[in-house]
């Protein structure tokens, strides 16, 4: 890096070399502070050389130095700006496959930040039209959200997941959705929202008659009724309970309000077990009750 009579500018591809050399031998002896710092000095002299693409790697290995000292949140700054990078010089696909490896860095320690990282990396792949791994990126974000009961995010996620799986003729996967989308409403005590939901998901191809349809049907109906035990078998049954395992359990934690099993009256059960006959004379003393009037 230095300069004198005969050399008059910096040798910043050389320089780079070199530091990328002592980040390596520093990561093996374990000095991963040491290691960073190479890897900074490496990143800087490959910006001067305008060398974009090799500045992100740089930052990005410093970012994983950081990791490895368990430095989480300056991790993901320094992958995070690696990403930047990476647009800046043209390559999309890195910059987001960088951006979900820093959303795995952090899920476990900051799921609001994993939350944002996930979006960030679904955008990229959206934009450049990879709509399967945006789906990834958007499923992870979605299950993240239902995690940490922000559910009104939730919903919105699910929706744009649904109907990029709509733009790319995947049905089965819409329905599944919808299943979760209707539990996250529920969730958050909006059966009308939920009711719009399925309503609106007749217009997917399939959905009408099939197994989904007729148990979000089911899970409605139990709801609008208070009827616990109705809601509880549709949730768990099969289709519920092998979805992913923060939507199942969401299912398995559905209470109507009102809270009530729906059950019936006592006298109706020992009108059964005495006979239609019982029945009748039953319903004759209740009329002669009122029969002389109320007075």
């Amino acid at each position: 890096l230095k300069t004198g009579f005969l050399k008059w500018k910096p040798d910043y591809d050389s320089a780079a070399t070199e530091y990328g050399k002592a980040a390596v031998a520093f990561k093996n002896a374990k000095q991963f502070d040491q290691a960073r710092e190479a890897c900074l000095r490496e990143a800087e002299a490959h910006e001067n050389n305008k060398a974009l693409f090799h500045a992100a790697k740089a930052y990005e290995q410093a970012g994983m130095m950081l990791k490895e000292m368990q430095r989480l949140p300056e991790a993901v700054q320094l992958i995070e700006k690696a990403s930047m990078m990476y647009l800046e010089n043209g390559t999309p696909d890195t910059a987001a496959i960088a951006l979900e490896r820093a959303g795995k860095l952090i899920e476990n320690v900051s799921p609001e930040k994993a939350v944002q990282l996930y979006q960030q990396a679904a955008s990229v792949f959206e934009n450049e039209e990879r709509l399967r791994q945006a789906l990834e990126m958007l499923g992870k974000a979605s299950r993240l959200l239902v995690r940490g009961r922000r559910l009104d995010e939730a919903a919105l996620s699910l929706q744009k997941e649904k109907s990029i799986y709509k733009e790319i003729e995947n049905y089965p996967t819409c329905y599944k959705r919808t299943i979760a989308q209707v539990l996250v409403h529920l969730h958050r005590n909006d059966y009308v929202a939920a009711e719009r939901c399925v309503r609106e998901s007749y217009s997917i191809p399939g959905f009408n008659g099939s197994e989904d349809c007729a148990a979000l049907e089911q899970l409605l109906e139990g709801y609008d009724q208070q009827d616990q035990d109705q809601v509880s078998e549709v949730c768990n049954s099969p289709l519920f309970k092998y979805m992913d395992n923060d939507y199942a359990k969401l299912g398995l934690t559905l209470v109507v309000p009102g809270g009530g099993i729906k059950k019936k009256s006592p006298n109706a059960a020992q009108d059964k077990a005495r006979g239609p006959a019982a029945v009748g004379s039953h319903a004759d003393e209740e009329e002669d009750e009122y029969s002389g009037g109320l007075c």
